[in-house]
C-alpha cells in the first residue's frame, strides 16, 4: 500500500515527506520570529539635544571665559554620562590649565559655566 502511495505521489510531482518537514520548520521559525522582530522596532530610543555652550558674559577676562566654556562642557558630559552634578570634582577645576595666579578667575568661570549648563538644559528623560 505504501508503495502505491509513493508511486502516486511521484506521478503527481508532490514533494517528499522530508521536504514537507523542512518547509514546515522554516514556516514555523519565520512565524515565531515575526513578533520578536516587530517588538524590537516598537521602542524608539529618546535622543537628548544639548545646545552649544552660550558665549560667556563679556565682563569676564579671557581666562574666566575659558573656564566658563570648560565648565559648560564638563556639565554636559556629566549629564550625558549620568554622573551626579558637581563642578569641584573635575580635574580642570581642581588643577586649572592656567597659571597659578589666575586659578581663582578660571574656577569662577568654570562654576558659572557648569551652573548655566545645569539650569539651561532640561534633565534627560527618566530622571
Amino acid at each position: 500500500m505504501k508503495r502505491k502511495l509513493a508511486q502516486a505521489a511521484e506521478a503527481a510531482n508532490l514533494p517528499k515527506k522530508e521536504e514537507i518537514l523542512v518547509m514546515k520548520k522554516y514556516l514555523t521559525l519565520s512565524v515565531l520570529l515575526i513578533p520578536v522582530i516587530l517588538a524590537g522596532c516598537s521602542h524608539p530610543q529618546p535622543v537628548a539635544y544639548y545646545p552649544p555652550p552660550p558665549p560667556p558674559p563679556p565682563a569676564y577676562a579671557q581666562i574666566a571665559q575659558q573656564g566658563f566654556h570648560d565648565g559648560f562642557l564638563a556639565a554636559q558630559a556629566d549629564m550625558r554620562n549620568g554622573r551626579p552634578p558637581g563642578a569641584a570634582k573635575h580635574p580642570k577645576f581642581r588643577t586649572p590649565p592656567v597659571p597659578v595666579p589666575a586659578w581663582a578667575d578660571y574656577r569662577h568661570g568654570f562654576r558659572e559655566g557648569y551652573q548655566r549648563a545645569l539650569h539651561a538644559v532640561p534633565p534627560p528623560p527618566g530622571l
